[in-house]
């Protein structure tokens, strides 16, 4: 008896890390300090120094039950990219600049091209982030999961002066909700997508034309990465008082946690595009209205509130970082929650 006959292949495990070593290379950013394979990734904080009072700020997430879909369909190139988002776009939702990111996949077994090509994804998403994917794991963990599936985690770090954190205090009646689309139901809510679509490769490789493609790759739309244009937004001189990645929860849950308390969201429902993703969902799974709302981003994945003299400005910003704005609504008086009308 030994390792591999107990289900752990090692030598797979070092042919994963030779084909992901490509991806991983283009991520690199002049402060890293480490090569993948040590037993730790170090980042230099020199460049910082220059900030009053450097602030590290960070997140981590997974990509949940999304990766149903990427095992049925096959395809494992792009769920990465979700597991990146995850994680960045909570730290530039605080004001920070994302710098690295170490994933986690755990599988029941290694398959070295198919961890490579998750590790793409990865990557993928650290490129459109800006951070360094500075380290990782793989751990391969026989009857513990199946053979043909896995888990994939991820952690991320960022840096923000403390000056520049966006915290909601500063937030005042008048202010303006400007929103950013998302791709489409993002990585929440697929436990119940599960449930209301047939999870087989018929029912997923079957085209609609409201979808403009098929249901299979409508739902492995990858996550949209916000960093970008909350930077753009910044470097315009604009001050984003309080903003909310619509992730698990949606509108209900998520745009509260960026109110202080005597302030109250009202959002125009006809102010942004709702993807015809949802209206299929809602109608085939009989699924209100307000559990919608509750449960998805409904079309907008990261909200900012501004000034409402700086509204021009923002939406031009987030048009140059190549998203596409939604003006929501305004900041009143009142309870902290959300009024939809």
């Amino acid at each position: 008896m030994d390792y591999k006959k107990a289900g752990v292949d090692i030598e797979a495990g070092y042919k994963a890390v030779s084909l992901m070593k490509e991806h991983i290379a283009s991520t690199m950013r002049p402060e890293v300090l480490t090569d993948i394979g040590g037993f730790s990734g170090a980042f230099s904080m020199k460049k910082f120094v220059g900030m009053e009072e450097p602030t590290l700020v960070s997140g981590t997430d997974g990509v949940g039950t999304k990766l149903k879909i990427a095992f049925l369909l096959d395809k494992h190139n792009t769920i990465g990219i979700d597991c990146v988002a995850m994680c960045v776009n909570d730290i530039a939702c605080a004001g920070g600049e994302p710098l690295f990111f170490l994933d986690y996949v755990a599988c029941g077994k290694n398959e070295p091209e198919k961890i490579a090509k998750i590790v793409s994804g990865v990557a993928e998403g650290c490129r459109q982030s800006g951070a360094a994917l500075i380290g990782g794991e793989t751990a391969e963990m026989p009857g513990f999961y199946p053979v043909d599936e896995y888990d994939l985690a991820g952690f991320s770090v960022g840096i923000v002066d403390k000056k520049d954190m966006i915290t909601g205090k500063e937030l005042v009646p008048g202010d303006v909700l400007v929103g950013m689309a998302s791709s489409g139901i993002h990585s929440n809510g697929y436990s119940l997508v599960r449930q209301v679509f047939s999870m087989n490769t018929e029912a997923l490789n079957r085209t609609y034309e409201s979808l403009s493609g098929t249901l299979g790759e409508t739902l492995l739309t990858p996550t949209k990465i916000y960093v970008k244009a909350l930077r753009a937004i910044k470097d315009a001189g604009v001050k984003i008082k309080a903003c909310s990645h619509i992730t698990g929860g949606g509108f209900y849950e998520n745009i509260p946690r960026m109110l202080k308390d005597g302030t109250h969201a009202v959002i125009e429902k006809g102010s942004f595009a709702i993807p015809p993703i949802f209206g299929m969902l809602a109608k085939d799974g009989n699924v209100s209205e307000e559990a919608m709302y509750n449960t998805y981003n409904m079309g907008v994945g990261m909200i900012t509130a501004v000034d409402k003299s700086a509204v021009d400005e923002t939406v031009a910003a987030i048009r140059s970082a190549g998203e596409v704005p939604y003006v929501l609504g305004e900041i009143v008086d009142g309870e902290k929650g959300i009024t939809i009308k």
